[in-house]
């Protein structure tokens, strides 16, 4: 995570001596931030179990439904699908983080290379099939929509979002080790410093979010702008969607990824020079982070719960099982000496 690179800096270095080796024992510590990691003991466990709770209960829903129970899919449920999927397995990391927050990383080496890599390769891949699915939406309502359900390109392109976020996914199982501190921290070698560093964040700001967000924008409008010349139709509801979709997606990424950006410029140009403003620039990327990993909990709603059809599913699940239900009581409510017949139950409406 972005965060714990930050969590354990305490010292400043000058240029030139980012190419030396350290030994931190003939440094000043000019910067201590115990109150940084006091804060984050406090809110990266709070807020992950919230997170996880919810996500959790959310995304499993969905994943059990498309899996199980909506047998004709389209291009967009398929979509939706792997974004549930990945949305839990990153969701799965967190417990693991809100315990590295409060007492260090416990779990070993490897564990602390698989776990970020996990990380990395869900959050990623969850932008680019949010983007997707945008695309597709705009297909649906501005084209032919296509009688052919899921076809070989739709899984083609699954498998090039994980392939890719799987890529980026290697530098952490190359560089993430336990330090000293018992911290899960990404450590380069020096003759790749701070450039290897910072091209890596841009890039993850570039795939994890400028690419998803012009996809989006661009889609999206043309969607609105469609359904607006369209007549005879409810165009209400359908813009809402819309908005509420690229608003949510503004609001829960842009200040996480501005931050990143920061990050990355001050690792080539060491802006940051003050104490304070470093403390500061860590509970940040520490807030925005958590509200960028938020977006997995409202994925299912905004893509899934709002649809009519995803709706309809429910109903049929609620329906099959309160009718299960009910038969089960009836069941165990007769005697075991009764050799009468019995009624049968009516079936569970909603």
């Amino acid at each position: 995570m972005a965060l714990e690179q930050n969590q354990s800096t305490d010292y400043y270095y000058e240029e030139n001596e980012m190419n030396g080796t350290y030994d931190y024992s003939q440094y000043e510590m000019i910067c201590i931030k115990e109150e940084v990691r006091n804060f984050a003991k406090v809110f990266l466990p709070a807020f992950f179990t919230i997170a996880f709770i919810l996500g959790l209960a959310g995304n499993s829903i969905v994943v059990a439904i498309y899996a199980y129970y909506k047998k004709q899919r389209t291009k967009t449920d398929v979509y939706i699908l792997n974004l549930a999927v990945a949305d839990l397995l990153l969701l799965f990391t967190l417990p693991f983080w809100a315990v590295n927050a409060v007492h260090g990383w416990i779990l070993g080496k490897m564990m602390c290379k698989a776990t970020s890599a996990l990380y990395t390769v869900n959050f990623v891949s969850g932008m680019q099939f949010l983007a997707c699915i945008s695309i597709d939406r705009y297909w649906a309502v501005t084209k032919a929509p296509s009688q052919s359900g899921v076809g070989k390109p739709c899984w083609i392109i699954c498998f090039c979002v994980w392939t890719a976020a799987i890529l980026l996914s290697i530098p952490h199982l190359v560089f993430y080790t336990v330090n000293d501190n018992m911290r899960c921290i990404t450590i380069f070698p020096h003759h790749l410093g701070k450039y290897m560093k910072a091209s890596i964040q841009i890039l993850e700001i570039c795939i994890g979010f400028v690419i998803p967000f012009l996809i989006m924008g661009v889609c999206y409008s043309l969607t609105a702008r469609t359904l607006i010349k369209m007549p005879n139709i409810k165009k209400a509801r359908p813009l809402k969607v819309l908005l509420t979709v690229v608003i949510v997606f503004i609001v829960t990424q842009l200040p996480y990824n501005i931050v990143k950006l920061c990050q990355a410029i001050d690792t080539i140009f060491f802006l940051i020079t003050d104490c304070d403003m470093s403390k500061r620039m860590d509970v940040a990327i520490q807030i925005t982070e958590s509200i960028a990993l938020f977006h997995s909990c409202l994925n299912p709603i905004l893509y899934v719960f709002m649809g009519a059809s995803f709706k309809n599913y429910i109903m049929k699940v609620a329906k099959k099982y309160g009718s299960w239900r009910r038969q089960r009581q009836n069941v165990e409510e007769i005697p075991f000496d009764s050799e009468g017949p019995t009624e049968p139950t009516s079936s569970f409406t909603i």
